[in-house]
């Protein structure tokens, strides 16, 4: 509970500091990574400065932010490069406060921005103009987002399919004996509803084929941060039997985790592998209560980190003006973690994932990646879905 605790305030420090500036340029937060003590061995590099520019939340969410920051500074130290991160000064972010961030980003020296989720689409698209000579890596953003036929040639968008991995999820969590499931969204964002869609999608299909009844309760909250008002709607899921709930959507989590606590409930993580995520003893720092039975995940770092190497040795034209959608045809770019302490089923086995896996790679199992959120997904009259506003 103490470690949940200080994430939220944390994330609520951030957003208050954010709000009692002035403009956009004087409440963004800026960190940077001097690559002291990189390894002597490093080449000249085309990449002079990167720069992050967040989507909302904080830096230190555990999930989206975070996971595509690692990638950043980390490939900065490993290759003596400047790394700074730059935050919208509130959840309320507008598409001028976005330009002013990447504005600020060029102006200190950064020739390689990434730009992390899709409300970045209309600034990106000013940008791309405003700076031809910048290269941009677009996270969760598509052609349609830029609000552009084709994306710019000094673009390169990543996508992922996070259908894939919610249909994991939701597939792993009834075989493993769970019929009453959550999911919790952060907002109606594309990603966010492909990842609860193919939540929903899974559920039903192992429902289905163990002619087992699974209800389940469907809920966005509206912001990509716990809160009490969330806390408490996860308290009445879980006092009413919820058993596992799906938290997708920043740094949501600690909403879930804390009722799970209370309940003596469960959460399936999102993005990255949550696990470690636990409460935390007081006394030796080991887990008084870990509700994380799996995450849904995705290859944020991974794919971040491959498309800077790619245009710091001097191959930006192969992918320059493309959209790379990342999924288990692509390769491992989404699934559940497998490492022993991260697998914390009770009768799913790691044989049954990795059989069904392929059967998605391979095609058998097609995962509709619908992110229109009136349309809802088909189901077996195995799942109830209970869709609340």
């Amino acid at each position: 509970m103490k470690k949940i605790l200080a994430l939220t305030l944390a994330a609520a420090m951030a957003l208050s500091l954010a709000a009692c500036g002035g403009d956009s340029a004087s409440t963004s937060q800026a960190a940077t990574s001097e690559a002291a003590g990189t390894s002597t061995e490093a080449t000249e590099t085309a990449v002079t400065g990167i720069a992050q520019c967040c989507d909302v939340g904080t830096i230190d969410d555990e999930s989206f932010n975070q996971g595509c920051w690692e990638a950043v500074e980390g490939y900065g130290k490993a290759n003596g490069i400047e790394t700074n991160y730059y935050l919208p000064p509130s959840e309320e972010a507008s598409d001028e406060d976005r330009e002013t961030l990447i504005r600020q980003a060029v102006n200190e020296g950064a020739n390689v921005i990434v730009c992390v989720g899709y409300l970045y689409g209309p600034a990106l698209a000013w940008a791309a103009t405003e700076y031809p000579d910048v290269d941009f890596v677009g996270v969760d953003m598509t052609a349609v987002d830029i609000g552009t036929d084709t994306i710019p040639s000094n673009v390169f968008c990543i996508t992922f399919k996070e259908e894939q991995a919610g249909y994991l999820a939701g597939y792993a969590a009834v075989k493993d004996g769970f019929t009453k499931l959550g999911f919790l969204g952060g907002t109606a964002v594309p990603a966010v509803i492909r990842y609860g869609y193919g939540f929903v999608q899974g559920a039903d299909a192992a429902a289905e084929e163990m002619a087992t009844n699974v209800s389940m309760n469907y809920y966005y909250g509206g912001q990509f941060y716990g809160d009490a008002n969330i806390t408490a709607k996860m308290d009445g899921w879980y006092s009413t039997g919820t058993e596992i709930v799906f938290a997708c959507g920043g740094g949501i989590w600690t909403s879930a985790v804390e009722a799970a606590e209370k309940h003596d409930g469960k959460v399936i993580g999102v993005d990255v592998d949550q696990n470690y995520l636990g409460v935390e003893g007081v006394e030796d720092g080991s887990y008084s209560f870990n509700p994380f039975v799996t995450s849904a995940m995705k290859g944020l770092s991974v794919a971040v980190e491959n498309a800077l190497d790619t245009i710091n040795t001097g191959n930006w034209d192969t992918i320059a003006g493309t959209n790379g959608n990342y999924g288990l045809q692509e390769g491992d770019y989404v699934g559940l973690p497998t490492a022993e302490g991260s697998w914390n089923f009770t009768t799913f086995t790691q044989d049954e994932y990795h059989a069904l896996a392929e059967k998605i790679r391979s095609g058998e199992i097609v995962v509709d990646n619908s992110s229109d959120d009136a349309t809802k997904p088909t189901t077996s009259q195995y799942l109830t879905v209970d869709y609340q506003v």
